[in-house]
């Protein structure tokens, strides 16, 4: 069983290598029929490619969507603000104790409308993990969120929220400030907005780490994310006390996005490029901002108390299925 996406897709990721290598020496040759020759081969294992990831997307396993979810070139936060949005503006602290590089947060334009972004960001390398301390926010980065939240309120902004985290820091330092008190004053604050709210699950959705900016009137889903209550790994050593059997535990918690529009979770699914969000970022942009696009034409002409009692009413219902 695959640990990591790299380990999952190795053979995709060598034949890409070799692609990569036949291009370059196809670009220095200079003996045409040579040249042509390695063009045939290039087209060969791109062909090679294409066929190996349709087959292995057609038979994801829960434990394979985590991996695809967790995958390091996967498009984070700020890959999407950078993309959807422009002048967005980074606020940092909480105005209390510090600040969390976990959330980032502040103003920006989405088209012509001003809007608050809140998201988790992880980091590609061990520099950018630690500095993002693996997109796990501190209460701290809650309670950045809620004067974001807070903010937007009394800018009449809609607010957008980006999900990616494995769950909420668990450390002493984080008890001991209070991490389930802020993550509960931020679910709290989103209830009590009267502006429109979206959230997009990007990647992971951990536990409280997620829902305390999850709280939304729309929540969507891209297509290899998934939402949990509870990492597979910590579930399977919870239950089995055993975290190897990790892929036991994902098929369990249904936490694919398929389960998760079955279950009422999420509103949409939003499609990913072939191959998954992280072999083509631009095309993945572009479905999640239209999807928000379409979500504000829906939430913006509802009154506040509208939005609030619909964001209520949404969370309310949910649970129904588990007694049938």
């Amino acid at each position: 069983m695959a640990n990591s996406w790299k380990e999952w897709e190795k053979p995709v990721l060598d034949l890409e290598e070799g692609v990569a290598k036949l291009k370059d020496l196809a670009s220095k040759e200079t003996d045409e029929s040579k040249r042509k020759a390695l063009e045939t081969r290039i087209k060969e294992f791109e062909q090679r490619i294409t066929n190996f990831i349709e087959v292995r997307y057609s038979r994801l396993g829960p434990w394979e969507q985590v991996l695809l979810a967790r995958a390091e070139p996967r498009p984070y936060t700020l890959d999407y603000i950078n993309t959807i949005f422009t002048e967005f503006l980074e606020l940092d602290g909480d105005r209390r104790f510090g600040q969390d590089h976990a959330i980032v947060a502040g103003p920006a334009r989405f088209n012509e409308t001003a809007v608050m972004v809140v998201g988790h960001q992880k980091g590609r390398n061990i520099q950018e993990r630690g500095y993002r301390n693996f997109a796990m926010a501190k209460p701290e980065g809650y309670r950045k969120a809620i004067r974001m939240f807070e903010m937007a309120e009394r800018f009449r902004m809609p607010v957008i929220t980006f999900v990616d985290t494995p769950a909420a820091d668990p450390g002493v330092e984080s008890e001991s400030r209070g991490i389930s008190e802020a993550i509960a004053a931020s679910m709290l604050k989103m209830f009590e907005l009267t502006v429109p709210v979206i959230s997009i699950v990007i990647g992971e959705g951990g536990s409280g780490g997620a829902i305390g900016i999850a709280i939304a009137n729309r929540v969507y889903m891209q297509e290899h994310a998934v939402y949990s209550v509870i990492p597979p790994e910590g579930c399977a050593a919870i239950l089995w006390r055993d975290p190897m059997k990790k892929a036991q535990a994902a098929a369990a918690l249904q936490l694919t996005s398929d389960s998760a529009l079955k279950l009422g979770l999420v509103e949409k699914v939003l499609h990913e490029p072939f191959g998954g969000a992280h072999r083509n970022p631009a095309e993945a942009s572009d479905i999640v901002k239209e999807a928000i696009e379409k979500g504000l034409s829906e939430l913006v002409p509802m009154t506040g108390e509208q939005l609030r009692v619909q964001r209520y009413e949404r969370f309310r219902s949910l649970g129904h299925l588990l007694g049938e």
